[in-house]
């Protein structure tokens, strides 16, 4: 997922992601094959879906239906006070299209939880069909204090209880490994897990089970200008909407 951090910045962006192509040409000419290698079977991960924000601009749902995706996660906040200008076109887009649909909103770890929820509630509305809302928790993009285990928890506990009891649903935790080790293990058994593994298919540490597989961010749909993440869930469709029974999706038979 991206951040609007990383915009504020990109000449240092552009010459350090110049320089670490340089450096790295014989990496990912080994790591090339590999990578495909580790995009997940459509047989084994039928349910496949999309996240969005503003940098994938004007978004065309109907053609992404068309190509079997399932599923959307928008994203609508990021910390107190910023709403991402495209979600409200992206979340009636995808309700014309058919594709089941839930809005996300980017956890900051310097500001308090309870006004992060705040502003995810104003802007998402609370409708029927959606799929549970998600908080994307991660380094890459935040800012760059790191708390206290129990500061950060205790913001993001109240950031979740005030979502789950506005939209009656836990909210599911996207999470790199790197944050979910040093901040959330063992302590968010009762909520469901999207997993960035971009190169392999993700391992937590713990042996948690993942519920969503987030397995490009570079991948290529007609209807998008430019590149798009995405996803798949881990399940059949049936599983999926007994998981999610309001946010039904079309079956192939």
């Amino acid at each position: 997922m991206r951040c609007r951090f990383l915009e504020v910045s990109g000449i240092r962006l552009a010459v350090s992601t110049a320089l670490a192509g340089i450096a790295g040409l014989g990496i990912l000419g080994y790591l090339g094959f590999s990578w495909r290698l580790h995009y997940p079977d459509v047989r084994a991960y039928p349910v496949r879906g999309v996240d969005v924000s503003h940098h994938q601009g004007k978004i065309s749902w109907e053609k992404l239906a068309a190509q079997r995706i399932r599923f959307a996660y928008i994203k609508a906040t990021e910390g107190g006070d910023f709403q991402d200008h495209e979600f409200r076109a992206n979340w009636e887009g995808t309700a014309r299209s058919g594709i089941a649909r839930g809005a996300y909103h980017f956890f900051s770890l310097c500001k308090p939880g309870d006004e992060q929820a705040r502003n995810f509630i104003k802007t998402v509305p609370l409708e029927p069909g959606a799929l549970p809302p998600a908080v994307d928790f991660e380094f890459m993009g935040n800012c760059k204090a790191r708390p206290p285990r129990e500061d950060v928890l205790r913001e993001f506990f109240a950031f979740s209880r005030a979502v789950e009891s506005r939209y009656g649903a836990l909210p599911i935790i996207y999470v790199t490994g790197e944050a979910y080790e040093r901040y959330l293990e063992g302590q968010v058994d009762p909520y469901r897990l999207w997993v960035r593994g971009i190169v392999f298919k993700p391992r937590l540490s713990s042996g948690r089970v993942w519920s969503f597989w987030q397995y490009s961010h570079h991948a290529r749909l007609d209807g998008i200008r430019g590149r798009v993440d995405m996803n798949v869930f881990n399940g059949s469709p049936e599983e999926f909407e007994r998981q999610f029974p309001a946010a039904r999706i079309s079956i192939d038979k």
